[in-house]
Order: C-alpha cells, then sequence, then structure tokens
C-alpha cells in the first residue's frame, strides 16, 4: 500500500516478469510457418476476452473478428491473399479477419450509457465517424496481437490482401470493412525470419 499526500492509500499496479515481457514484445515474433496443432475454439475465444479489455476513444470498440478455420471457410479466403501470404493463410490452423464495423456508433448507448447522444453526433458526422472508427480498430488490432501471444500461441500479422474482395466475400452487406488477417497456431519449423532492426530511443524519444 502507499500512501498519497492526501491520506488516501493506493494498491501498487501489477507488472509483468520478464519471461511475460519477452512474450509480449522482446522475444516475440511475427510466425511465417505454423505447427499442424489445432487451435481450438475455446483458445480463440479466450484472446478475444482477453483483447475486448483495452482501451478506445469513449469506449466505442469498433473492431469485429471472423475467425476462418479451415475448410470451406479458409479455401473462400485464401485466394484474396497476396500471392506471397497464401500459403501462410492457407497452412495457418486458425485465422482472424479484423474489420472496422462502420455502424460502430450505433452501440454508443450501451457501450457510454452516461453520453448516449455521441451517436448522433457521429451518425452527423461521416468524416468524424470514419476516423474514430479506422483509428480504433487499428488499436484494437494491436491489442488482439497482444493477446494471441498472451495465451501462448504465434501471431502473423498481414496487410498483404484484396481488402474489397474479402469485403464481397465475407462481408456483402458492406457494414464491416477489412483491415487486418492474422494467422494463429503454434510455430512450425524455422517460423522466424531474421530479426530487423528497430529505430533507438534517440531517434524517436523527445523529453519535454
Amino acid at each position: 500500500m502507499t500512501e498519497l499526500s492526501d491520506g488516501v492509500s493506493t494498491r501498487p499496479l501489477p507488472s509483468l516478469d520478464s519471461t511475460g515481457r519477452s512474450a509480449l514484445f522482446t522475444d516475440a515474433r511475427t510466425a511465417n510457418t505454423f505447427a499442424d496443432i489445432p487451435v481450438t475454439d475455446a483458445e480463440l475465444t479466450e484472446i478475444w476476452e482477453l483483447a475486448r479489455w483495452a482501451p478506445t476513444a469513449a469506449n466505442t470498440q469498433p473492431l469485429r473478428i471472423t475467425f476462418v478455420g479451415r475448410g470451406e471457410g479458409r479455401d473462400r479466403l485464401v485466394p484474396h491473399m497476396d500471392e506471397g501470404n497464401r500459403a501462410k493463410t492457407a497452412s495457418a490452423p486458425a485465422v482472424a479477419v479484423l474489420a472496422v464495423d462502420t455502424r460502430f456508433h450505433e452501440h454508443v448507448p450501451t457501450l457510454l450509457p452516461f453520453r448516449p447522444e455521441l451517436r448522433d453526433a457521429f451518425e452527423a458526422n461521416e468524416e468524424l465517424r470514419t476516423n474514430t472508427g479506422r483509428f480504433n480498430s487499428a488499436l484494437q488490432a494491436g491489442y488482439f496481437i497482444l493477446a494471441v501471444r498472451s495465451v501462448g500461441l504465434a501471431a502473423g500479422p498481414m496487410g498483404g490482401f484484396d481488402a474489397k474482395g474479402i469485403d464481397a466475400e465475407f462481408f456483402p452487406d458492406g457494414q464491416w470493412q477489412s483491415i487486418l488477417v492474422v494467422n494463429i497456431g503454434h510455430p512450425g519449423e524455422t517460423p522466424w525470419l531474421d530479426r530487423l532492426p528497430r529505430l533507438e530511443q534517440s531517434d524517436v524519444v523527445r523529453w519535454a
């Protein structure tokens, strides 16, 4: 317990140990091959149950997910991937198509009950609605990748696909629009490319 100057006591937030930090960040890699080990529906549900708690602007939560297993759904998805990504997507035990819900604001009265009028503000302003949906769904996509890693699975996020083709195939009513495809599974043989450099702190951090 820590006592603040006003006499209020607070509990320190927990922190991840070095193993947890490595699993999420420093040792985590994008997988390019996957072992032939099934990913269960329970594991995929657990990924979402973790990712959904992370913050978004006004709690709007515009990300939507379609999990695509092997079989007919995968056969529909693979042709819309860029040629260099097709084999990876075809072989992954599970694949998630992440999309933005262009009508996300309809849920505002439930998600932000103290400001239900924000739904009408989004409805009246297409630019605000589009920018909010795109930015926050991309933010949630990052949370999703970390959630995959946190349950002991590898993620292979890819932006190389025909978005219009996927949308026509899986979201024909036009309300959801794909933003990222993520292969999910246990790493296979030689799954990692060489680690690429990262910018140094001096290149990206300023102190004011």
